[in-house]
């Protein structure tokens, strides 16, 4: 039943809020490793960026963003090639994450760096896939978005791959397994426990009940 907020000890129990200047405070996001490559002169080299600024933008077909700082060396490898990979991070990877969102592929290759592997992937012609990573998703640029200290890359998600390991014995995905990690507020965190399902909020009680013993079930496994 939805509370009466216009009831006194509604109102009673309503926490004050404080006010912040506006800062990019949404949280938590997803961190990424996001791998390109350039094709020309010393943009034709494989690199990692590290990348909390990513985000699921279109169902049909499949989209996402990524937004780039200008001054990064992965910006003009992507706006050359219009290609890069998105690839999620687990809890192995973590370092590895922290340490190229740190460290300029200017400086260093940040494969050999943090002892990664770059293969190809499967329909882009430049940008490698982080062998590593237990989710990948390749992507091809439509449309370029110009901020003031950003750009705004959307893409297509062109081909998905993901490690054998993450596959249950239906044969199905099991991303739940991968560990993955997310970004809140400067920080690094995984992901602990399964709180529902989409939609359980409104599931019939039987339902639910299934539902989420088939959940707990399967995080004991």
């Amino acid at each position: 039943m939805t509370p009466d907020r216009s009831s006194p000890e509604t109102k009673e129990t309503i926490p004050s809020r404080v006010p912040m200047e506006p800062s990019t405070l949404l949280s938590p996001v997803p961190v990424v490793l996001v791998s390109c490559r350039g094709r020309t002169g010393p943009l034709d080299r494989n690199n990692l960026i590290t990348l909390a600024w990513a985000g699921t933008i279109n169902s049909e077909p499949p989209m996402l963003s990524i937004s780039v700082r200008k001054s990064r060396l992965s910006h003009p490898m992507i706006r050359e090639t219009g290609e890069f990979v998105v690839n999620l991070v687990d809890e192995d990877l973590v370092d590895a994450c922290d340490f190229c969102g740190v460290r300029s592929g200017r400086d260093l290759d940040k494969f050999d760096a943090c002892r990664l592997t770059a293969i190809p992937s499967r329909l882009l012609d430049h940008a490698p896939t982080l062998a590593e990573s237990p989710l990948s998703l390749e992507c091809r640029v439509d449309q370029v978005i110009e901020l003031p200290s950003h750009d705004l890359f959307l893409a297509r998600i062109v081909a998905v791959t993901h490690r054998a390991d993450l596959m249950d014995p239906s044969g199905r995905l099991a991303l739940h397994r991968a560990r993955l990690v997310a970004y809140l507020h400067g920080e690094y965190w995984n992901l602990s426990r399964c709180l529902g399902f989409f939609g359980y909020s409104v599931a019939a009680p039987p339902v639910l009940k299934r539902r989420m013993r088939t959940i707990r079930e399967r995080d004991r496994d």
